[in-house]
C-alpha cells in the first residue's frame, strides 16, 4: 500500500511541476494532440465496423434464431471494441513517446535541470534516438499484445471474464503505461529496456500506483491530453528516485584538490632541500633587524 501511495504521490508531482511552468505544460501536449487525433479517427472506424467483424467472424450463427444470434454478434462487436480500447490505452503512451521523442527529451531534461543531479545529456544523434524508441515501444507492445489477448480471451469466461478481467486489464494497463513513461528518464540514466522492465517489476506497487490512475484517466480524450505533460514530468521524478545520479564536481584546475585521489597518477619523491651552510640567504644565517617604521 506505501508503494501505491507513492506512485501516486508522484503523479501528482508531476501534475504539479508542469502547473508551476505552464509553457512546458503546453509543449509537452502536442504530441499527445496529434498522436489523439489519430486514435480518435481509428476508434470511430473501429465502432462502424465491429458489427461487420462479428458478422465476419461468427458464419456459424446465421442459421440460428434472431435473437441468439443478435445477442452473440452484439456481445462480440462489443468485445472487439473494448478490446480495441484497451489496445488503444496499452498502446497510447508508445505512440505518443514515439511521436513527441523530441518534445519529451527536453521535458524529461528541463524537469532534471530543475530538480538538480541531470544526467549528462546522450551523446548519440536524434535518429539514433527514434530507432531506439521505436525499438523500446515494440519490445513493450508485444508485451502488452500479449497480455491484451489473454484478457480478450478471458473475457467470454462467465462471471470472471465481467469482474476479474477488466480490473487485471486496468493493472496491465497501468504497468506498461508506467514502463513506458519513465522510459525518456531512464533512457538517460544509461539504463536499457530489459533493466527497466526489471526494476519495475521489483517496484510493482509502485509502478501501479503511478501507471493504474492514468490507465482510468487516459480513457476520457481530453484527460489524456492535459496530463500527458505532467505524466512524463512525474516519470522523470519516478526516474530519478529508482536510479538517482550522484553530482559530480568540474574537473580539477591548478590548486584545487582532485576529484579522486586513486585517479592522481603518482608523482616522483624528491629529497627535501637543506639550506647549504654558510648561505647568506638561509633563514638561520639571516639576522632579524627591528623594523623602522614599525611603532613601538
Amino acid at each position: 500500500m506505501r508503494d501505491l501511495a507513492a506512485g501516486m504521490g508522484y503523479l501528482a508531482k508531476g501534475q504539479r511541476w508542469v502547473a508551476r511552468h505552464g509553457r512546458w505544460w503546453a509543449f509537452g501536449m502536442i504530441p499527445a494532440l496529434i498522436t489523439l487525433a489519430g486514435y480518435v479517427v481509428a476508434l470511430f472506424l473501429l465502432g462502424g465496423w465491429a458489427g461487420d467483424i462479428a458478422a465476419w467472424a461468427t458464419p456459424f450463427a446465421d442459421s440460428w434464431s434472431s435473437l441468439s444470434q443478435g445477442l452473440l454478434r452484439t456481445t462480440l462487436a462489443a468485445l472487439v471494441f473494448v478490446g480495441g480500447l484497451l489496445l488503444s490505452v496499452l498502446t497510447f503512451t508508445a505512440v505518443t513517446l514515439l511521436v513527441g521523442q523530441p518534445f519529451y527529451e527536453a521535458l524529461c531534461a528541463r524537469v532534471d535541470e530543475t530538480e538538480g543531479g541531470a544526467p549528462a545529456p546522450p551523446e548519440v544523434p536524434l535518429w539514433r534516438e527514434l530507432v531506439v524508441a521505436a525499438r523500446d515501444s515494440l519490445f513493450v507492445l508485444v508485451r502488452a499484445g500479449g497480455f491484451g489477448v489473454l484478457l480478450f480471451a478471458a473475457g467470454f469466461l462467465p462471471v470472471v471474464g465481467q469482474t476479474v478481467v477488466p480490473v487485471l486489464g486496468f493493472a496491465v494497463s497501468g504497468f506498461f503505461l508506467s514502463l513506458e513513461l519513465t522510459s525518456v528518464g531512464l533512457q538517460r540514466r544509461g539504463v536499457a529496456q530489459r533493466e527497466r522492465l526489471r526494476l519495475l517489476r521489483g517496484r510493482l506497487g509502485l509502478a501501479l500506483g503511478f501507471g493504474v490512475p492514468l490507465a482510468l484517466g487516459f480513457l476520457i480524450p481530453l484527460v489524456t491530453v492535459i496530463a500527458m505533460p505532467g505524466a512524463v514530468a512525474g516519470a522523470t521524478l519516478l526516474a530519478r528516485d529508482l536510479v538517482p545520479v550522484e553530482e559530480t564536481r568540474p574537473p580539477a584546475e591548478d590548486g584545487d584538490e582532485p576529484r579522486d585521489a586513486a585517479a592522481v597518477p603518482e608523482l616522483p619523491e624528491y629529497e627535501v632541500r637543506r639550506p647549504v651552510a654558510g648561505n647568506p640567504y638561509a633563514a638561520a644565517a639571516r639576522p632579524v633587524e627591528p623594523n623602522p617604521y614599525r611603532s613601538a
